[in-house]
C-alpha cells in the first residue's frame, strides 16, 4: 500500500510516517498544502491521511478540489479541530473517515484497513486466494492451513496482488507499494521476491505475462 501523508506538524508527521512505514506501508510525505496538491496530481495512492490546517492550501480546499476533479482516492482527516460542525464538513467535503488528536496510532492503523476494505468492495478483513490466506492487521499469512513466514516486501506483494484478484500488475504498480519517496529501488527487486514466492507457494501460483507483469494463478 502506497499512502500519501499530508501533515505539517514535523512531530507528529515524523512518528506517524515512522509508525506506518514500521507496519509495512510505503509512505510519502509533505508538509504543505501547495506541495500534496502537486503529489495528488502526479503521483497514485491507495489512501490519502490529511491535516486540514496547512500552510498554503488547506485540507478543506485540497480535498473539495480532488472531488470536483472526479478522484476516488480514500481520505482519511487528522486534525486537531474537534468540533462537531469541522467534523460534518470534513464529511460532507468526501472525506472517508475523520480522527481528532491526539489519536492512538493502532486506531489509526484500524481505520486505515476499515476505509481500503471499503473502498475495495471488502467486508471480509482477511485476503484469501486458493490456500492463501493473509490478514493485514497482523501481518499473518497461512498457507493450506499452517503459518507462512513472509518478508515484509514478499507480504506486500501478495498483498497488492490479492487485492486485485484476475489483474496483471507490471513491475511498476508493485515497485509503487514497496517504496516511498528517497528510498532507492533496486532494478530487479520485483523479480527476486516473485522467485522467492514461488518457492513458497508453488510455481503456477504467481504467473508472469511477459512484457506486462504479474497475475495469480490456480483457483481463487
Amino acid at each position: 500500500m502506497r499512502l500519501l501523508l499530508i501533515e505539517d506538524d514535523p512531530i507528529i508527521g515524523d512518528g506517524v510516517n515512522r509508525w506506518l512505514r514500521q507496519d509495512g506501508y510505503a509512505v510519502d510525505w509533505v508538509q504543505g498544502g501547495d506541495e500534496a496538491e502537486l503529489a495528488l496530481n502526479n503521483e497514485v495512492y491507495d489512501l490519502v491521511l490529511l491535516d486540514l490546517g496547512l500552510p498554503g492550501k488547506s485540507g478543506f480546499e485540497l480535498l473539495k478540489a480532488q472531488r470536483r476533479n472526479g478522484s476516488s482516492v480514500p481520505v482519511v482527516v487528522l486534525t486537531a479541530l474537534d468540533a462537531v460542525s469541522t467534523r460534518i464538513a470534513g464529511l460532507d467535503a468526501g472525506a472517508d473517515d475523520y480522527l481528532v488528536k491526539p489519536f492512538d496510532l493502532d486506531e489509526l492503523g484500524a481505520r486505515i484497513r476499515a476505509v481500503l476494505r471499503r473502498h475495495q468492495g471488502r467486508g471480509e478483513p482477511l485476503l484469501t486466494h486458493g490456500a492463501l490466506r493473509l490478514n493485514p492487521a497482523t501481518h499473518e499469512a497461512f498457507w493450506q492451513e499452517e503459518p507462512l513466514a513472509l518478508s515484509g516486501r514478499e507480504f506486500r506483494i501478495l498483498e497488492a496482488l490479492l487485492e486485485r484478484p484476475g489483474a496483471v500488475l507490471s513491475r511498476a504498480q508493485l515497485e509503487e507499494r514497496l517504496y516511498g519517496w528517497g528510498e532507492e529501488v533496486e532494478s530487479n527487486t520485483v523479480e527476486v521476491f516473485i522467485h522467492k514466492l514461488r518457492k513458497k507457494l508453488g510455481a503456477d501460483f504467481i504467473h508472469t505475462v511477459r512484457g506486462v507483469g504479474y497475475l495469480l494463478g490456480g483457483q481463487p
